[in-house]
């Protein structure tokens, strides 16, 4: 994985996890575990879907619609 890619994605699971923390009152390693659990992180992390270049709010809203349906549509 390239540097920016490995930089981009570091910065949306940070925000990610806040945003966890403050909308589900989660705890840090609660909400670090959730989130590198899920498929989003899984998308995420694989370069080939650029999912790296989208918002940290648009890379939530898939992840809220995962939790809610328990997979990504």
């Amino acid at each position: 994985m390239n540097k920016k890619a490995q930089y981009l994605i570091e910065g949306i699971t940070k925000d990610i996890i806040a945003y966890l923390m403050e909308d589900h009152g989660m705890s840090m390693p609660e909400a670090i575990v959730l989130f590198h659990n899920s498929e989003t992180f899984e998308k995420l992390s694989d370069e080939a879907t650029g999912l790296y270049i989208e918002s940290s709010a648009y890379v939530y809203e898939i992840l809220k619609s995962e939790i809610k349906m328990g997979k990504i549509n």
